[in-house]
């Protein structure tokens, strides 16, 4: 692995660094891959629709948000020509993230046009908890030769109003042509399955399917709720790189460690950058995210805010060796509670344009900076982007924005009462807050007993009633079938074969793309 080889490790060791990759990644390295970097949606979104009209045997899309709007409704007319043409269709759209943006109408013409259609995890009385981890994966495969994996969901958002200056929202996508599709294929198979009848995943994969396509090796790290697979990965990216290891997020937030990983690299030396909103769609947001910057500034950490609309890329590059994009944030609700897919990239070229990338970003990006005795917070732009020109805030979070400010303010509250790390001066407000909120239950439930007393039992009936619906559908599952075996977890996505060493391919035949999805940044 590109990284590996550049800290120096080689013969037997650098295997066995490579193994602690693959099983830390839970995914292992596939070679042969062509992989072109897209930027925003005037890139992806015309590759994804080329790529939609010229399939043959399948389509597989999955998004967490899935607007009904102008940009919705171009996808939605293009699947559902797809499918009238007999190919094979399959949308699996998340409960939660697509509450408020699509009716019922919109999936039932989807359906109608013989699109199979699937909602993943919605609300379900007996299981009070479970609606919280969500699918925000954000992929398109096509008949298993093409597909695509990006932070973007299908919304005007990330198309912007040029009439009333509103500029779209900063993301970036991955074409990948290769092997290494069939991973992706596998990736929502998985995400389908949970939902209803699994996927024939054979079926939607063309002959050419695992043909290499070109130098490329990288992983695809599909992340499934509690696996943690791409926290480890960031966690031996940080503790790895030498010289620079360059970060994007949108919803970014340090937990105690991760952030000593990168402080500890930026100690020794290592360039480390972060990238993040300068406005947020979730206003409330920014305060908490603020609260994190002290101590990797005081680290030699530098970041910055980009000056745009919502910044809402998944990036990391390190040392223009390695390199990722995908739906992941670097928070624990990425991390821990959704299911996620992540391309790792271990190629010195897309490394490079990554790089490149990145510098093109922070020229439109301020950077915050500790100033003064008392080392306080400052900006290094005083002209900030015009409020007009930053978009409106979105009609509905995420559970990612949720738990992030969630476990931001969980981490600044705790080190205010066990004093375990110092607080800084822009987290004075969290702090006044969560002081407010335990005094006023204080006061409501000595004044008002029943305004606490009521919830709090409605919540306990809830909880029993949930307890006790479940026993009863379990206990006439087993008396249906008695002797079936009891349900098994959700799987993670199944390992491929062992790899074929990238001097042992065989070079491809070349083939005819179509000219949107050549384009690159």
């Amino acid at each position: 692995m590109a990284i590996v080889k550049s800290t120096g490790i080689s013969g037997p060791q650098r295997g066995l660094a490579e193994q602690v990759f693959s099983r830390a990644a839970g995914a292992p390295l596939v070679p042969g891959n062509d992989v072109h970097l897209l930027r925003d949606a005037r890139e992806n979104y015309p590759a994804w629709l080329s790529a939609i009209h010229l399939a043959r045997r399948s389509v597989l899309f999955e998004n967490y948000i899935i607007e009904d709007d102008d940009v919705g409704r171009t996808f939605a007319e293009a699947l559902e020509a797809r499918a009238r043409d007999g190919v094979r269709v399959c949308v699996l759209y998340d409960w939660l993230g697509c509450q408020g943006t699509a009716s019922s109408r919109f999936w039932r013409r989807l359906r109608e046009a013989g699109v199979e259609v699937r909602c993943f995890n919605p609300f379900q009385f007996d299981r009070p908890l479970a609606w919280l981890g969500r699918n925000h994966r954000k992929t398109l495969t096509v008949d298993g030769e093409v597909g695509f994996v990006s932070g973007l969901c299908v919304s005007h958002k990330w198309v912007g109003d040029p009439e009333k200056h509103v500029a779209p929202w900063r993301d970036t996508g991955l074409a990948i042509r290769g092997p290494a599709v069939a991973d992706l294929v596998r990736a929502f198979a998985q995400g389908w399955a949970t939902v209803g009848t699994p996927l024939d995943e054979e079926g939607c994969l063309s002959a050419r399917a695992p043909e290499p396509m070109g130098d490329v090796a990288l992983r695809v790290v599909a992340g499934v709720p509690w696996s943690a697979g791409l926290f480890r990965v960031d966690q031996l990216i940080a503790s790895l790189a030498r010289k620079r290891l360059w970060l994007t997020d949108a919803y970014f937030v340090g937990t105690a460690a991760y952030v000593q990983a990168l402080r500890a690299a930026s100690r020794d030396g290592v360039d480390v950058r972060l990238l993040v909103p300068g406005s947020s769609d979730i206003p409330a947001l920014r305060p908490l995210t603020q609260a994190g910057y002290r101590p990797l500034l005081e680290a030699g950490i530098r970041v910055y805010e980009w000056n745009g609309t919502m910044l809402h890329a998944k990036t990391a590059v390190a040392d223009g060796l390695w390199a990722r994009v995908g739906s992941s944030n670097l928070n624990p609700a990425s991390w821990l509670g959704n299911s996620e897919i992540d391309v790792a990239v271990e190629d010195v070229h897309f490394a490079q344009q990554m790089e490149s990338m990145y510098q093109q970003d922070l020229e439109h990006a301020t950077e915050v900076v500790l100033s003064g005795r008392d080392r306080r917070l400052m900006s290094t732009n005083p002209r900030p982007l015009p409020r007009s020109r930053r978009g409106g805030p979105g009609r509905r979070g995420s559970m990612s924005r949720a738990a992030a400010g969630a476990v931001r303010l969980g981490n600044t509250v705790g080190a205010a009462v066990t004093n375990h790390r110092e607080l800084g001066r822009t987290e004075s407000k969290v702090v006044f807050g969560a002081g407010v909120v335990p005094l006023a239950l204080a006061g409501v439930a000595l004044w008002w007993p029943q305004v606490v007393a009521v919830p709090a039992a409605l919540l306990c009936a809830w909880a029993g009633i949930a307890l006790w619906s479940r026993a009863v559908r379990l206990r006439r599952q087993e008396a249906e079938a008695p002797e079936a075996r009891g349900p098994l977890p959700e799987r993670e996505v199944p390992p491929r074969p062992a790899a074929v060493a990238p001097e042992l391919l065989t070079e491809a035949e070349p083939r005819n793309t179509p000219e949107a999805e050549q384009q690159q940044p």
